[in-house]
Parts: C-alpha cells; sequence; structure tokens
C-alpha cells in the first residue's frame, strides 16, 4: 500500500478499538475475517445480510485491493416512485432510442440532495442514522405534492421543484448534512448540496446534458407528454460508489466467457467490467482491460461479450426514507415501524453464527479437479523401456537419470511393470511442483480418488505429499475412470497392482472404498460408448460419495479423464469418438480441468484451474564419447 493509505489504514483501525461489535459484524469475526475486511464487505453490500457480505468476501478472495483502506463514497438522492417513475423511465427509454444515449442516462430520475461524500466503513450506520433523523424532523412539513415544472433551454432539459417544497427539501439535505457531520465525523465541508436555481427550484434530472439542438424538438415532446399530476411517494435513497471507478467506462457482461490464458477475466452474465479508457493501448484488437466489479480481479475480456452500461448500475443502494402522502403522522409512523420490521430502513438483524456457517458451506462450493499423472517412464524411453532396465536374472537397474530410483515390489516380478509403467524422475518432479502450487493456492483437497494405474496412484501420493495431506487423507482407488482400454496394449487389460501391494509399497490406500466400477469388470479392447459409460457411472458416484465435503475432490486419472470426467457433471452429451482421439492426444502431463458447482443455477461450470501450466521443453540424450569423436 502507498504511504497515503497506509495512515489511513492505520486511522481506521485504531479507531475501531474500544467501540463494541455491531451485529451484522460479530458473525464475520467469528469466522476468522479481520475487522477492516468484514467492515468492507459489509460497506460494499449495503449493509443488509452479514450472509450478502459473505458471499462479497468469497468472490473478492483473490482480489488485489482487499485489504486496501479506501472508502465507499455516498450521495443522498430523493427519488420518486409509482405511476411518475414509471413514465419518467418510459422518456428515458424512449430518448436514448430516439436521440441517442449520453450523460443524462447514466444516473435514474433523481433529486441530488447531498452529491458524493466519503465515509469510513466502521461510520457508515451513523450515515443511516443521520437519515432517521432528518426524515423524521421534516416528515411533519413535507409537502403533500411536489409540484414539478419543466425547464427547456438550446442545452438542456430538465424538470424542476418550485416553491415552498423547494426550500423544505433543501432544509431536509441540510438537516442530514448536519446531522450526518455529527455522527459519522464527516465534515460539512464534504457536502455539496444543491442549491435552488434561481426561478425554477431544485432539478430533477430527468435531463439529456448534451447539446440538444439537432433533436431538441423531438425531446420536448417527449418530455410534454410526461403526465405530472400522477400521485407519486418521494423516498430518500441513499447509495454508494467505489470511488476508484468514477471516471472509468462500465461493461455489462452479456455471455458467459471462461478464460483461456492467465490474464484473462471470468465473465457471467450480468457482471459489471470497470474500464480506464487510458488503459486500452496495451490490448490487442477486439480486447479490453478492465476490473470485475464482481470478484475485483483485472484482466482482459473479449469486448464483443459485454454492452456499455450506465454508472448508476454499479452504484450500492443502502438505506431509504419514504416521505408518505395523504397520510396523517400518526398511519406514517405505523407503516414506518412496519417498514422497519421488515429491513427496509433499518439493517436486517444478523442470523445466527450457525445459519452463517450454513451458508459459508454453500458459498465453499463443491468442487472437482481432474488432474492428469505425471509423464511416464515408457512415454520417454518407448515400448522396450523394460528391457532398458532389466537385468538378466530380472532385477532393476537404472539406466538414464529419468528412470526413477527403484519400483515397487510386485507379486509376480518386474514384468507386470510393462503395461503399467511407474512415473519418470521427471514425472516426479511435475508431480510435487504441482502439489506445491496448489499448496500456495490455498486450495482445500477433502477427498482424492485416483485411477488403479501405478502412475496415477504416484501423482496422487505426490500431491498429498506437498499439500501436507499424505497422512489425513486416503486415496481412493476408481477403477471406472481408468483409461480407455482399447487404447492399452494387448488384448487383455493390465495387469495392475493390488491395493495390497500399493499398501505394502508405503501408499496410503483407502481399503474400505467401494468402487463404482470394480477392477475385475473392466474389459479389454471396450467400445467408446462402454468407456464412456463407466466413467460416468464413476463421476457421479464419486461426486455423491463426497455430499459432505464442501472442498475440493480431487481425480487424479489419465488425459482422457478431463473429458470424459467432467462433460456428464456439466450437463453435454459425449464428444464425437474421433474428436476425442484428437483432444486428449494435446493433453500434457499434470493437464487439468476445474468445475464448480453452482447450486444457485443446479449445474456445473467449468472454471479456472487454482494453478498455472507447466511448460517445459525437451531434453535429449547425450553420450560424451560422441561429443569427443566429434572433434
Amino acid at each position: 500500500m502507498a504511504a497515503g493509505e497506509t495512515q489511513l489504514y492505520a486511522k481506521v483501525s485504531n479507531k475501531l478499538k474500544g467501540r463494541s461489535t455491531p451485529l451484522l459484524l460479530e458473525p464475520l469475526l467469528a469466522m476468522g475475517f479481520p475487522v477492516h475486511t468484514a467492515l468492507k464487505a459489509l460497506a460494499a453490500t449495503g449493509r443488509k445480510t452479514a450472509e450478502e457480505a459473505l458471499v462479497w468476501l468469497h468472490d473478492h478472495g483473490n482480489d488485489p485491493s482487499l485489504d486496501d483502506p479506501i472508502p465507499q463514497e455516498y450521495a443522498l438522492f430523493l427519488c420518486p416512485t409509482g405511476p411518475l417513475l414509471e413514465k419518467l423511465q418510459e422518456f428515458w427509454r424512449e430518448s436514448k432510442r430516439q436521440c441517442a444515449k449520453n450523460r443524462a442516462h447514466e444516473v435514474f430520475p433523481h433529486v441530488t440532495l447531498c452529491d458524493f461524500f466519503t465515509c469510513e466503513d466502521q461510520r457508515v450506520e451513523c450515515l443511516y442514522e443521520a437519515l432517521k433523523r432528518a426524515g423524521d424532523r421534516l416528515l411533519g412539513s413535507f409537502p403533500t405534492a411536489v409540484p414539478l415544472a419543466l425547464h427547456s433551454s438550446i442545452s438542456y432539459l430538465g424538470f424542476f421543484v418550485n416553491g415552498s417544497p423547494a426550500d423544505i427539501i433543501r432544509e431536509f439535505a441540510m438537516t442530514f448534512a448536519t446531522e450526518a457531520s455529527l455522527l459519522a465525523g464527516t465534515s460539512s465541508s464534504h457536502f455539496w448540496i444543491f442549491s435552488q436555481v434561481p426561478g425554477h427550484g431544485l432539478n430533477l434530472s430527468a435531463s439529456l446534458r448534451e447539446p440538444l439542438h439537432p433533436s431538441k424538438m423531438t425531446l420536448e415532446q417527449l418530455a410534454r407528454a410526461i403526465p405530472l399530476g400522477h400521485s407519486c411517494q418521494w423516498t430518500a435513497a441513499l447509495y454508494s460508489r467505489d470511488m476508484r471507478f468514477v471516471h472509468y467506462q462500465t461493461l455489462r457482461a452479456l455471455f458467459q466467457y471462461k478464460p483461456q490464458n492467465v490474464d484473462e477475466l471470468t465473465l457471467s452474465p450480468g457482471d459489471y467490467i470497470f474500464v480506464d479508457p487510458t488503459q486500452q493501448d496495451e490490448a490487442s484488437e477486439g480486447w479490453v482491460i478492465g476490473i470485475s466489479q464482481r470478484t475485483g480481479c483485472r484482466g482482459f475480456l473479449p469486448e464483443n461479450y459485454t454492452d456499455r452500461a450506465s454508472e448508476s448500475d454499479t452504484w450500492v443502494k443502502h438505506r431509504m426514507y419514504t416521505f408518505s402522502l395523504a397520510t396523517d403522522l400518526n398511519s406514517r409512523k405505523d407503516s414506518e415501524a412496519s417498514s422497519r420490521c421488515s429491513g427496509e430502513f433499518l439493517p436486517q438483524t444478523a442470523r445466527s453464527l450457525s445459519s452463517l456457517q450454513a451458508l459459508q458451506a454453500t458459498v465453499a462450493r463443491k468442487s472437482v479437479l481432474v488432474v492428469r499423472h505425471g509423464e511416464r517412464v515408457d512415454q520417454i524411453f518407448g515400448k522396450s523401456w523394460l528391457q532398458q532396465c532389466s537385468t538378466p536374472d530380472g532385477k532393476y537397474y537404472r539406466p538414464d537419470l529419468n528412470f526413477p530410483c527403484s519400483l515397487p515390489r510386485r507379486s509376480r516380478g518386474i514384468k507386470d511393470f510393462e503395461n503399467d509403467p511407474p512415473l519418470s524422475s521427471c514425472g516426479i518432479f511435475q508431480s510435487r511442483i504441482a502439489g506445491d502450487a496448489l499448496l500456495d493456492s490455498g486450495i482445500r483437497i477433502s477427498s482424492v480418488f485416483a485411477s488403479p494405474a501405478l502412475r496415477c496412484v504416484q501423482t496422487a501420493k505426490l500431491i498429498l505429499e506437498e499439500l501436507k495431506l499424505e497422512e489425513k487423507i486416503k486415496i481412493r482407488v476408481e477403477p471406472g475412470i481408468f483409461e480407455w482400454t482399447k487404447w492399452e496394449a494387448g488384448k487383455t487389460t493390465p495387469t495392475l497392482m493390488s491395493l495390497e501391494e500399493l499398501k505394502e509399497a508405503n501408499f496410503n490406500i483407502d481399503t474400505d472404498y467401494r468402487p463404482a466400477f470394480p477392477l475385475s469388470a473392466l474389459m479389454p479392447a471396450e467400445s467408446y460408448q462402454e468407456y464412456v459409460d463407466r466413467c460416468t457411472a464413476s463421476v457421479v458416484q464419486i461426486v455423491n460419495t463426497c455430499p459432505q465435503d464442501t472442498g475440493v475432490i480431487l481425480i487424479v486419472s489419465h488425459g482422457s479423464a478431463l473429458d470424459s470426467c467432467t462433460r456428464p457433471l456439466l450437463g453435454l452429451p459425449p464428444r464425437e469418438c474421433g474428436d476425442f482421439a484428437q483432444l486428449v492426444r494435446k493433453i500434457p502431463s499434470l493437464g487439468m480441468c476445474f468445475c464448480e458447482e453452482n447450486k444457485e443455477e443446479g449445474k456445473w461450470e467449468l472454471v479456472n484451474p487454482p494453478v498455472k501450466t507447466l511448460t517445459h521443453g525437451a531434453n535429449a540424450a547425450f553420450n560424451w564419447r560422441n561429443w569427443i569423436s566429434g572433434n
């Protein structure tokens, strides 16, 4: 953080000491979130419920600015409701259609009472109290009708409040500013209260702030068609915005986009993206650089997946004070009490800690990480690899540094490794690098399933060792996710190590696990449909086997599993056999696919894996004698 931000952070932290913990804050602190982070989440979600703040914290887990002490900006608007609002919104739409969009369309119809000012996160509740006090003080004198008059000039079109109602509305704004200064500690000089326009009153911004002469006639006709006699209930609404993006453009995602590179943003329909026009020189044609409002992350995104949004679309609504018309004071107070019970004005009571923990389990969605095994020894040394490392009496020796140091013992001897090869030394290294990266990512592995192939069980073990989980999580061997047997050499299925042999070789195997597809049921040269069916049945059981696990289910299998074990979850049909074969050839060692359950929409989605890819070059065999002879 910059020096100024550090000082502000220290100032905020000191002010928090000695204060009682608000109801909404307490459950977030009980879950281990820092005070300043929890307050930031509450302010960013309008301090409605702790649950919404928890979702925000989950979405912003990778936000680089999460610890920045920059407060929100707040503004107070007087907004019409009911039939008048509907007519004004109709004017908005029609004027934009006929005369094109401009700055006036960026904000909804309103009277600006107090322009944007900053308020520290821990003092936002004081703004709510200031709003209530100001409303209660002016409630009895608030006009039963607010007359509006159309004002038109060469460069402006708008509605204005005339006469004494304008004075009362201005008094309400000044009262709020005074109360907010006293309660929230914000200097009154930070408030800019709109003053009366001579001869016209307060401005209701239903106007287009661009030179209007080309379409002035059209706009005036649309404006004059608005029946101002419509009944209207007025509300004073407190909004906030992220002050960092005031001068940015706002885009709305129209379609879902899954990143193809690590520097790209994930998009979901409805996401808002802040774009700085001055930074776009770095982007290729058709792409822009933006910051996601939902996650706080920065990256590239395809511009044709988005549309321009309005500035106010990203504002957060906090509290309202409703001035009821045509009612007496007692009935207004009754309705206010009712609205408070429903949470319209005062923040909703925080739910119990147990319910928040249940929500946290929902937010921490069940996920499946499918990983291909590391480099296998026959991938480098060919089909004759076993002959290269066997002595005449059937013992193993290491002819090259990329052969493993040793092999586990098998009851039938070294011959059974021929079609069940181990990892190479590089494969072991790859697996450890991947496990170490998963540890750094903070991912929480809750269960591990592996194909019975030795290379897959080895990879799972090495990943767990780097995650410091090798003694806590047992590997569940699932034959149903074994490679398509048509691709295996020979007319019989490979002889794979038994669970007892794996345990003897120091693999932490779960011998109580009942697989979805028994090893004995594997058939040689099975059809593509048979392979797809067993993978589908297996992955469904794997997911259902862990109904209480909200962490990540790790599946270590073959390159083919990245497709055959994810498409059933995604609800997609199998690929054509030819396309499947071409795809699998391109999957590298330790290639990953990551699926996440979207409980809100009742489906699974592919998302960005938690770690980056592993890329390295070939290293050819070297014989120093040939080098000497060449000289």
